[in-house]
């Protein structure tokens, strides 16, 4: 930038018109500014790192003070809010909605109405199927009358039939006895037959005896008459023979007549009792329908009091899936028109719990559990641990029913549930981070507190513990999901106490681990609610915490190791 500046008159007295420019004053260039303060970071850092090398750093220890109070071992898992028992009401009819009595939230009471199908179409029947009860009741009563009547001829024509056969004994009796009547009349014809031989042979004796002289006049007309009395004996005998031979012809054709009027009446009985089962059959096929019209009747009957649809149990309506003037079918299977919970103060909470976690969950397990409605907790117990496997995705996870009192109404059906389950509880115990069960002393801290060498040493693996699953850095494994079962109960460790500017190493028993906690008991000395336990020091590396996985609920926090710890002074 040029400037112009006015130069005074000279002392001669002469002006000097020409302007003179003066030069812009130059600033330090900013790389170099920079540079300059590059170079004193530089130094300064140089200066610490050799102050450093040459000055010993002091030793810190970071402690942590025991707990004394109740800790908890928890499985985190989610499900949804239901009622305890709820009806699904449908229809069991077809047609159209053509009243619907209730709402959304409306309290029913067991019998009280819902809704109702239109019925015009279930009275028609109901009186179409009564009128044909009636028609087939009638047939029936006609047909037993008759079948009551072909009894009675039944009745009638074997009452004859036996007539007619006792008339053919009878007629076969009498012609058994004509034919007697007859023998003995020829045997009479034959007896008159010889005393007539004997009269004509007498009298023929007579004459020449009469003529000769020998005998009497008298003697010989009593032969005359003796002869003509046998003759008359002949006559008479065969007359009567003549008379048997009649009436035993007309006592054989009386018999075959009583045959064949037995044998009519057989026939006509025959008849008469098939007429008679025809007519039995008619009224019973009669009878059979009258069943069967009274079953549709009652059909019909059940159809029209069923097109009334009412509730079974006393509740609230939380469903009502149908409109007024919708049809409804129920062919193939019963629509769902309304759904009720039958007491909404008795709520479930169905959480999916984890194949991993569900070893550890039981009945009576206090559980709590939170809403995104509210901020408070509720709280429930574990009442059932079902068998059936639910596989989404290859995640295995079984249904875990939890009863919850919700009498204050606050807990709505559906609502989504983060529980906490608490599967094991000690209590009254002493309360120590799991990293003072990690930590290991650095060189600096064994020298400034004159402990042994061994000390340094990792720390003694507890008990029957595994590696698998164990968190980077820490020997004692994960404290949620499998690997938590590398700290189990009875396992042993040790912890460092400060105490009057002393270290002091404290061999424990690991009663039970939750989330970054552990209840421990001492195995020999004593430990207090006033120690300070040892989580790391500043001279030796950081150990990595064990921290709780965040893992989705319902499959991480393990029930062996897992969970939220709750500890109070």
């Amino acid at each position: 930038m040029v400037v112009t500046q006015m130069v005074p008159p000279a002392a001669n007295g002469t002006t000097d018109s020409s302007p003179k420019v003066k030069p812009a004053r130059k600033r330090p260039r900013l790389w170099l500014i920079a540079a300059a303060l590059v170079g004193i970071g530089i130094l300064i850092i140089v200066g610490i790192l050799v102050w450093r090398a040459v000055v010993p750093a002091a030793n810190v220890l970071v402690t942590t003070p025991v707990l004394q109070g109740t800790l908890a071992r928890t499985v985190t898992a989610s499900g949804t809010v239901n009622p305890q028992n709820t009806i699904s009401v449908g229809s069991q009819v077809s047609g159209t909605i053509s009243e619907i009595d209730v709402d959304y939230n409306s309290v029913v009471r067991t019998g009280e109405v819902l809704a109702r199908i239109d019925p015009t179409l279930f009275k028609a029947s109901l009186a179409q199927t009564q009128a044909e009860l009636a028609q087939t009741e009638a047939n029936a009563r006609e047909a037993a009358s008759a079948a009551v009547g072909t009894q009675a001829a039944i009745a009638v024509q074997r009452a004859t039939a036996n007539a007619a056969v006792q008339n053919v004994n009878a007629a076969k009796a009498n012609a058994a006895a004509q034919t007697d009547a007859i023998a003995a009349a020829q045997a009479n014809v034959d007896k008159a037959q010889s005393a007539l031989v004997l009269a004509q042979q007498t009298i023929v004796r007579d004459k020449s005896l009469l003529s000769q002289g020998f005998i009497a006049q008298n003697a010989v007309d009593a032969d005359q008459a003796s002869l003509e009395a046998a003759q008359s004996s002949v006559l008479n005998a065969q007359a009567t023979l003549t008379q048997a031979r009649s009436q035993a012809v007309a006592s054989t054709q009386q018999a075959n007549q009583a045959v064949a009027q037995s044998v009519s009446q057989n026939a006509q009985n025959t008849v008469a009792g098939a007429t008679a089962q025809a007519s039995i059959g008619t009224a019973q096929a009669q009878a059979a329908a009258i069943g069967i019209q009274t079953a549709q009747v009652k059909t019909a009957e059940y159809d029209l009091a069923h097109a009334t649809i009412t509730s079974p149990v006393n509740g609230t309506v939380i469903v009502r899936n149908v409109a007024l003037g919708e049809t409804v079918a129920s062919s193939f299977s019963t629509p769902v028109l309304f759904t009720i919970a039958q007491d909404l103060s008795k709520m479930e909470v169905d959480l999916a719990v984890g194949e991993p976690d569900i070893g550890a969950v039981k009945i009576g397990d206090p559980v709590t559990f939170t809403v995104l409605a509210y901020p408070q907790t509720f709280s429930g117990t574990v009442s059932q641990v079902r068998q059936n496997p639910t596989v989404v995705s290859n995640v295995v996870t079984y249904d875990t029913v939890v009863i919850v009192n919700n009498k204050a109404g606050l807990l709505r059906p559906g609502m989504t549930a983060n529980a906490l389950i608490q599967t094991q509880t000690v209590s009254g115990a002493l309360i120590v981070p799991l990293q003072a069960l990690e930590y290991r002393p650095s060189a600096a801290t064994i020298a400034q507190y004159h402990l042994s060498g061994s000390a340094g040493n990792a720390p003694a693996h507890p008990r029957g513990a595994g590696t698998v699953g164990a968190a980077a850095g820490s020997q004692f494994g994960a404290t949620m999901g499998a690997g938590a079962t590398t700290l189990p109960a009875g396992s042993h460790g040790r912890i460092f106490v400060q105490r009057a500017g002393t270290l002091i190493m404290v061999p424990v028993q690991i009663i039970l681990t939750a989330a970054t906690q552990a209840a421990v008991k001492p195995l020999s000395g004593t430990l207090q609610t006033s120690d300070a336990v040892v989580t790391s020091d500043t001279a030796g590396a950081q150990p990595r915490a064990s921290t709780a996985a965040q893992t989705a609920p319902g499959f991480g926090g393990s029930a062996q190791g897992g969970g939220a710890a709750r500890a109070v002074r």
